[in-house]
């Protein structure tokens, strides 16, 4: 038998690195949940995705799980609120939303605030089912994200 021959085990976890579209996906909830901690809008909201953020992290199959669930509800949210805010009662020219970020003030019409969120919530959901984010998770791992 010769000795200098790697020898392999049939049942090692391979290492799969975090995907980067991933990596930017927490980066974008992590942003996104700090801002709505120290606005204090919607705290349990932003707490609840820190921790979904460290069970993706943790390559918990939990974590899978309530991301896709995330981007999808999220997506469903989003889609419907043009409906669930069309008033027919109150169709008054009332302008373009207006929006301040520091010193750069822009109005922008409703319909192209309500495409840019759909947009990005279109884009969460297919991170989020895309084929190498679902492969760097642990699948034989059970649901219990304390482990």
């Amino acid at each position: 038998m010769d000795t200098n021959q790697p020898t392999t085990q049939p049942n090692t976890p391979s290492k799969v690195s975090m995907p980067k579209r991933l990596i930017a996906l927490l980066v974008f909830f992590v942003v996104i949940s700090i801002s709505g901690l120290i606005a204090k809008q919607g705290v349990l909201f932003s707490i609840l995705t820190l921790f979904m953020v460290l069970a993706i992290i943790g390559k918990q199959k939990a974590g899978l799980i309530m991301l896709r669930v995330y981007t999808l509800l999220q997506l469903a949210i989003v889609s419907v609120l043009p409906l669930v805010l069309y008033d027919p009662e109150n169709l008054a020219a009332s302008g373009p939303s207006s929006f301040a970020i520091g010193s750069f003030k822009t109005q922008l019409p409703d319909w192209i605030v309500f495409a840019i969120l759909i947009l990005l919530a279109i884009v969460q959901v297919w991170l989020a089912f895309n084929r190498k984010v679902g492969s760097y998770f642990d699948r034989e791992v059970n649901l219990n994200i304390m482990r």
